[in-house]
């Protein structure tokens, strides 16, 4: 039997398993770009050993200044097995990272949970997405997934991402993500085993985006039940003739202003960044390894 493609809120209906692509760019069967040690996360999740990042080619968003546009858009990557995707997650395991940290995974989550079904792997498995995803596809992975990272985009993603309903899908991801894991909990050397982290990225130009992020994260959760990490990272990349506004990094004055805004909120377990991350030194290079 057919099945159309209905994982994402993007809906695109295609056949992936019969070649057909949709909005995400990418097949059915999973296409991994990197499998290794990745340190360029919050340190309670990149700790001393490194996070053991798997990089998913494709993208249910495709933000139009995403810094890994070279993989977001389909174009890198290798097609691998459920199987070869389990073996990643075990030799990854016996490396000694902290954690499996699954990149942009939300159009292969029937994959990955089949993937995770029955594996035992002593470490927390890490859902790193951009947070447009369906509810009902999230339930999937409900035991199967500790952490979650959320990107929070909101107002802009219209213009920059092709995606209108997103604040409202999000949040309501966010919420089934809270509910599978509960509150955060880190252990002794403060890596975080189970919990949602909240991550927003500081764009150019958007203030109140910004100020909306920080207040419905303030409102809707108390202290002790999620993280923030407000990001300073914003690194224009690609072709953005049509957003001049993104054609630079964020200017100090608008950095201290929100870092100033996070701290005035009832937010009080989280991240900043300084505005020296703002390089492309981190991004890593999407050449196969470990694949």
């Amino acid at each position: 039997m057919t099945q159309l493609c209905s994982i994402c809120p993007r809906g695109c209906g295609v056949d992936r398993a019969g070649g057909q692509f949709g909005f995400c760019a990418v097949p059915d069967a999973p296409v991994v770009a990197r499998a290794a040690p990745h340190f360029g996360e919050e340190p309670c999740i990149s700790g001393t050993r490194g996070s053991g990042a798997v990089f998913f080619s494709g993208c249910n968003l495709r933000c139009v200044f995403c810094q890994n546009r070279t993989i977001s858009r389909g174009e890198h990557g290798k097609e691998i097995t459920v199987a070869q995707l389990r073996g990643i997650f075990l030799r990854l395991r016996d490396e000694g990272v902290h954690n499996i940290n699954l990149v942009t995974p939300s159009h292969y989550t029937r994959q990955i949970a089949e993937a995770l079904s029955g594996l035992e792997l002593g470490i927390p498995v890490v859902w790193n997405s951009s947070g447009y995803e369906c509810v009902e596809t999230l339930r999937m992975l409900d035991g199967l997934v500790q952490v979650y990272l959320k990107y929070a985009l909101s107002e802009p993603a219209a213009r920059y991402s092709a995606a209108a309903d997103y604040p409202q899908v999000a949040r309501a991801a966010i919420l089934e993500m809270y509910r599978q894991t509960g509150p955060f909990r880190l252990d002794e050397d403060g890596m975080l085993q189970r919990g949602v982290l909240i991550r927003h990225l500081i764009l150019p130009q958007q203030v109140e985006n910004t100020r909306r992020v920080i207040d419905w994260v303030g409102q809707t959760f108390a202290p002790g039940q999620v993280l923030f990490s407000l990001m300073s990272q914003y690194t224009p990349v690609g072709d953005l003739a049509q957003w001049p506004e993104l054609q630079h990094p964020i200017s100090p004055e608008l950095h201290e202003e929100m870092y100033q805004y996070l701290i005035d909120s009832p937010i009080t377990d989280g991240f900043y960044q300084d505005l020296d991350a703002a390089t492309g030194d981190m991004i890593p290079a999407f050449d196969g390894t470990g694949v």
